[in-house]
């Protein structure tokens, strides 16, 4: 059993000022995902690095965030949420200094290699702590939506953070953030969070955490491998090793007394739902951010401090509908909430299909606000279902398989939405004799091809690239609005929770409205 807390005690003070500490690592890791792209040029110039040498730089620190999130999430639930977040935390700062005064190529990879492992450690432990700091299913819900509010507002504030320290200091400064709050976690963590474990956890079964790594890596990697230079005979090798290590995986955790990853958990199917939605709505967002930020770059000839500016509108938006959707539950069906919202999105991504190149960036940008509005309730009160379907003792492992949902759909979305998005415009574009060929394979490309042309030739390949390139973004629109609306009907057919969300002693309601916050055998039989 977890250690401390009276599981109808309302939160206090104390859990409130915690979970501003929480939400810290939250948002620097956000940032970093974004901020990074920015400092690739001055990275270049500094380091020079070989392409290779660049492509693992940039993606070394996702790759291992994703693969560590199960074992992490796991690790937690076995010596202690508050410890592994400390650890983490002092990890992840080390290595961010070893990343500011990296003076070659492989030291500044070995140290993104760091800092996505002790990223892993942060994420599970932030929201499992969250579950069990706020017992009370209406201040839980406000807590997870402050908490997940943190990552878009990190998403858009790192090109304008990153914009500012890259026109003052060097590539290394946009490294430094991550050392100051790092140290004020390590200094307030002790004081104002509890700690919390599972007493009665087994050993920690090495040969899952392999497995675990050897079936997610393979399949992340060959995902980007996709969305960077499209299918290919490495990539679909990497997926397949991939999936066969992780039915591997999951046949061993079938015979374990004390698995690494819970399988009773996906027993439930308002979990099972939860889930899927989230990872469906992360696939969408990952292909449309993708896609967003280049038309506002690209076509709409914004820099990337201005471009961040621009997203600030979603990431409000977005901020709002997290926070005020518990409220709302409070009076209706989380389900109707939730696919309201998602509805909203379906707007969002409606005005996306129908823009073009020569419409100027202000409908692209309210439709961007309407896609983050309307996932405001699935990512609050989705994420809350998740993990509030656990036992407090198991809190870790669905949080991360919570965050694990939400990597993989935005690697998946990047992939699948990025690559079909080149193809539109490899199959759009025009592009006269005599130009490079990297003007047909991205808009990039044709923007540094259009520059030793005369005028009338750059015009007309940008026009056609810019042309082509929305295009794509008006299918990828078009496949959102799908996703959306179906994911709305299927969250609000199958999520039967009651309007208050939580029985009495706030746990989640089951799917048939019978209280299940433990997933009981049975639900885990079914």
């Amino acid at each position: 059993m977890s250690t401390t807390a009276d599981t109808t005690e309302q939160a206090g003070p104390r859990e409130w000022l915690g979970l501003a500490v929480l939400a810290l690592p939250t948002l620097l890791l956000s940032i970093d995902v974004s901020v990074l792209h920015l400092a690739v040029p001055h990275i270049s110039e500094g380091l020079n690095p070989s392409a290779a040498q660049m492509l693992w730089i940039i993606d070394i620190y996702g790759f291992l965030i994703a693969g560590f999130l199960v074992t992490m999430g796991t690790l937690g639930d076995r010596i202690g949420r508050r410890r592994l977040l400390l650890i983490g935390a002092a990890a992840f700062g080390v290595a961010s200094l070893a990343a500011v005064f990296a003076d070659n190529p492989a030291m500044l990879i070995a140290a993104r290699a760091a800092m996505g492992i002790a990223g892993a450690t942060l994420m599970p432990s932030t929201l499992a702590l969250i579950i069990n700091m706020f017992r009370d299913g209406r201040q839980r819900g406000v807590a997870i939506a402050v908490w997940v509010t943190m990552f878009s507002v990190g998403i858009a504030l790192g090109p304008v953070v990153g914009g500012a320290m890259l026109e003052y200091f060097w590539w290394g400064s946009v490294f430094l953030l991550g050392v100051p709050i790092m140290g004020l976690l390590l200094v307030a963590g002790p004081i104002l969070l509890p700690e919390y474990r599972d007493e009665e956890a087994g050993r920690l079964d090495l040969t899952s955490v392999a497995l675990s790594l050897a079936a997610i890596l393979p399949i992340i990697y060959g995902l980007k491998e996709i969305a960077n230079d499209g299918v290919g005979p490495i990539p679909v090798l990497a997926l397949v090793v991939g999936l066969v290590v992780g039915v591997l995986f999951v046949r061993r955790q079938r015979t374990l007394t004390s698995p690494l990853l819970d399988l009773g958990l996906f027993g439930n199917r308002t979990f099972r739902t939860a889930l899927i939605t989230l990872l469906l709505s992360m696939l969408v967002a990952g292909g449309t951010y993708l896609t967003v930020t280049q038309y506002l770059q690209l076509v709409g000839g914004l820099s990337p401090m201005k471009a961040g500016l621009y997203l600030l509108p979603a990431a409000f938006a977005l901020i709002v509908t997290a926070v005020v959707s518990p409220m709302a539950a409070s009076r209706f069906r989380p389900a109707y909430v939730v696919a309201a919202g998602l509805a909203v999105s379906a707007i969002g991504h409606l005005m996306l299909s129908l823009a073009d190149s020569s419409s100027g960036v202000a409908q692209v940008v309210t439709g961007f606000a309407f896609v983050y509005a309307g996932g405001g309730p699935l990512i609050a009160l989705g994420t809350d279902i998740v993990v509030g379907s656990a036992q407090p003792e198991q809190a870790g492992s669905a949080a991360a398989i919570s965050e694990t949902s939400t990597e993989l759909g935005m690697a998946l979305g990047v992939a699948l939405l990025g690559s079909l998005g080149a193809a539109v415009y490899r199959s759009g574009v025009d592009v006269p004799a005599g130009v490079p060929e990297s003007a047909g394979d991205t808009l990039a490309g044709a923007v540094e091809a259009a520059q030793p042309l005369s005028s009338e030739g750059a015009t007309a390949l940008l026009d056609s690239a810019r042309a082509a390139f929305t295009d794509g973004m008006n299918i990828i629109g078009g496949i959102g609005v799908f996703v959306a609306l179906a994911s709305a009907v299927l969250v609000a057919a199958v999520i039967k929770l009651p309007a208050t969300g939580r029985d009495g002693d706030g746990d989640p309601a089951d799917s048939d409205g019978s209280t299940d916050g433990a997933l009981n055998a049975a639900a885990v039989e079914g």
